[in-house]
């Protein structure tokens, strides 16, 4: 290391991993990156995504300017001149056709970035519009709904002791591949290596032989869409053979006598023939995860993204009560953040849906927002409400929500287009205007959402590595506020800044379970005032956090000085049983069979009796499903050339009886047509696909006009979402139906 070199250290942010990395900078140039091994809960583990950080600040493609699009093109301007078409841009779209005419798509990166925890909401209720919409409704929605009706809050999401548990089943998950997904664990792969060297079972559900699958004890290949079926068979087994033993958490439960009733019709031979599994292995199943010292049930992407999401994310919590492994070691766990709010026992408010609906689908909204996939709808469909106008933070739905192709459209017709977001992609390609945040290395960070879900009690902050004379991302996203708000171009984003944090400060005083509950407001405020707004609002959230220093009242608490002292993190335990102060459900219980789960059940017994009846299980007929690769995040990662080189990853994988069937050979290029669209993708044979069961990657397609993406405009790849419907949702969540879809497989014409 030469003597001007200078090492920091930071939370990776580009997945739910939370790794921490040790970066080496000469001046402002990033020189080499890796694994941080003093980091608290990496120690030391990095994927190929995490070394990028200086090639993502350096890129040629970012945008450093705002783009103003005049004539049809895109041209740079500076900050004024964009805020001010901004405000021209809202004003007129408001004369024409009013506030609900403005709608809004928040991107998966908003997690990832203090400024989308923060600083959203205050542009959400400037604008005033229900037309909100989000990632959430393509990979997650129906994990928040269930727990939102069990334990009364859409982001009380238990997760898996990995560390400690003795049995893991995990259905349609790839962490070794994805870092894992609403569930924190840095090094999953090795988490997973450990279970097994420690005498434990991990049994992966899936119908691809994923690298995960592989890691496996036992690896089951079942048929898309029938993880529900295949569950509730496992919970009638439990009944039938006298091993439902509910532990602790008995005394917490409401509705558990109706469980044993309503699973009677999900016997193990019917649904074995459906899932396209044996009978026996569902009883095996049954028998282990009754038996074992302890177990979890961990379900991702690939069954929540299907049409039965939000059952099957209920199905898979309740194997775990009904064998005694809820809410303690080695089952399943709530994660108690430091920005968690102290816990409080006795009935809540509970979670609510359906406040209102979508204009042309009637959709209800979930989380105040309405399902993606009926965004199209809104725009193409004339009359009162008609969504003329979007504001995208982040993102590119036209990649990653269904119907891309319709969507994509749809967004050419818009009257007007305001993007956050540091690239033109095949999204922000549509803006009027787009205003680039800075870069990953250019600003702070925390893990406000992650360790929320994380499988050990973590906090670390990371300051920003480089500095820059652009603004930041709070200041773009307060000044959009204040112009949605009627204050003009010029308004000082500060406005917004200080309200908040006031906000927050005099909610805390005001709060009789706060640790600075009837302190004087301005000597809070005076402590935190010195700080960047988004650090201020970090910090009181970190100190009247439950492992707080409440300003004073516990000198050993955490703070963000503490925080900043200490670079690889504080790691404040591993997690603990929870019940019954984490519950906020109307009963103050554990709603283990509420009334939406009992009448959507009906729902999947009809669908039961057609796949007995019908010819759903012919392996002749075709499916898509999904498939991640470790070096790509979604579509946002396929502009750095070290993440791309290599052999062509966007294959369309076959099994070989059905590439025999249909005259496929690998080498050549075979056409998929779903009911919305076709694409080609080059075909690769291989066993380690179940048969009638297809597979492309997730966010290629980087071949549309417009976009600024040089590296990934020339990697080869097809966009699966043109291949997804639209129209089909799970029913409780609105979520996205990306997994399961009937195609058609035939050689493509030279």
């Amino acid at each position: 290391m030469s003597d001007t070199a200078r090492t920091v250290f930071r939370t990776c942010p580009l997945c739910e991993a939370t790794c921490g990395l040790e970066l080496t900078l000469e001046g402002d140039r990033v020189t080499k990156i890796r694994g941080d091994e003093q980091d608290v809960f990496s120690s030391g583990f990095i994927c190929p995504k995490g070394t990028t950080l200086g090639a993502l600040h350096e890129d040629p493609d970012r945008l450093r300017k705002p783009l103003v699009k005049r004539d049809g093109k895109h041209v740079e301007v500076e900050w004024d001149e964009a805020f001010a078409a901004v405000e021209a841009g809202f004003s007129r779209l408001r004369d024409e056709s009013g506030d609900e005419s403005v709608g809004f798509y928040l991107g998966n990166p908003n997690v990832h970035n203090l400024a989308g925890a923060f600083f959203v909401r205050p542009l959400l209720q400037s604008i005033k519009t229900r037309n909100v919409y989000s990632a959430s409704t393509v990979d997650q929605m129906p994990r928040h709904v269930s727990c939102g009706l069990m334990y009364g809050s859409a982001d009380a999401i238990p997760v898996p002791d990995l560390d400690r548990t003795d049995y893991l089943l995990m259905l349609g998950a790839n962490p070794v591949e994805s870092n894992g997904s609403l569930c924190t664990a840095p090094d999953f792969p090795g988490r997973l290596k450990r279970l097994r060297e420690r005498g434990g079972t991990l049994v992966v559900v899936d119908p691809r032989t994923t690298r995960t699958a592989k890691l496996a004890d036992r690896h089951l290949a079942i048929r898309p869409g029938t993880d529900p079926h295949f569950l509730l068979a496992i919970a009638k087994v439990l009944f039938d053979e006298g091993l439902v033993d509910y532990g602790s958490v008995a005394q917490h439960l409401e509705g558990a006598d109706a469980i044993e009733a309503a699973v009677q019709g999900f016997d193990s031979e019917r649904v074995a023939e459906i899932c396209g599994l044996d009978a026996d292995d569902i009883r095996l199943l049954a028998r282990e995860l009754a038996g074992a010292e302890s177990a979890a049930v961990y379900g991702r992407i690939g069954v929540h993204t299907a049409e039965f999401g939000t059952l099957t994310s209920w199905a898979s919590d309740l194997l775990v009560i009904l064998t005694g492994n809820f809410d303690r070691e080695g089952g399943m766990l709530f994660p108690y953040s430091a920005l968690s709010r102290k816990r409080r026992e006795g009935p809540g408010r509970g979670f609510k849906a359906g406040r209102w609906q979508s204009r042309v689908r009637r959709a209800p909204e979930v989380r105040g927002e309405l399902p993606i996939a009926t965004i199209a709808d809104e725009i193409e469909t004339e009359g009162a409400g008609q969504l003329r106008g979007l504001v995208t933070i982040a993102g590119n739905p036209v990649l990653s929500a269904p119907n891309g192709e319709r969507l994509d459209a749809a967004f050419a017709g818009l009257s007007f287009m305001v993007s956050v977001d540091p690239y033109l992609n095949e999204t922000t390609r549509h803006a009027d205007v787009v205003l680039p945040p800075p870069s990953v290395l250019e600003r702070s960070h925390y893990d406000v959402a992650f360790y929320g879900i994380s499988v050990r009690n973590i906090a670390n902050y990371s300051a920003a590595v480089l500095a820059t004379d652009a603004p930041s991302e709070a200041d773009i996203l307060s000044r959009l506020a204040l112009i949605a708000a009627g204050q003009g171009a010029d308004a000082d984003p500060k406005i917004v800044q200080r309200m908040l944090v006031r906000g927050l400060i005099e909610r805390e005083v005001g709060n009789e379970y706060s640790s600075i509950h009837g302190r004087d407001a301005d000597e809070i405020e005076a402590e935190v005032g010195a700080l960047p707004a988004t650090e201020a609002l970090l910090d009181i959230m970190l100190r009247t956090g439950p492992w707080g220093d409440g300003f004073g009242s516990d000198p050993e608490g955490l703070s963000l000085a503490r925080l900043e002292a200490n670079p690889h993190g504080i790691d404040l335990g591993a997690l603990e049983p929870a019940l019954p102060a984490v519950l906020s459900t109307a009963s103050g219980k554990l709603e283990v069979f509420p009334e939406a789960i009992a009448q959507d059940l009906t729902r999947l017994q009809a669908d039961f009796t057609s796949r007995s009846e019908g010819p759903a299980n012919d392996d002749t007929r075709l499916c898509l499903v999904g498939r991640r690769t470790v070096r790509s995040n979604n579509s946002w990662m396929h502009n750095v050339e070290t993440l791309v080189r290599g052999r062509d990853r966007c294959t369309l994988q076959i099994h070989p009886d059905d590439a025999t069937r249909l005259g496929l050979s690998t080498g050549s290029n075979a056409r998929i047509t779903s009911r919305v669209g076709s694409v080609e993708a080059p075909i690769e044979i291989t066993a380690e696909i179940r048969r009638g069961v297809v597979s492309l990657p997730h966010g290629y397609g980087h071949d549309l006009r417009g976009a600024g993406l040089s590296v990934a405009s020339k990697t080869p790849g097809v966009n699966s979402n043109r291949l997804t419907d639209d129209q089909p949702l799970d029913v409780l969540s609105g979520n996205a139906v990306l997994n399961g879809i009937p195609v058609e497989v035939e050689a493509a014409t030279a």
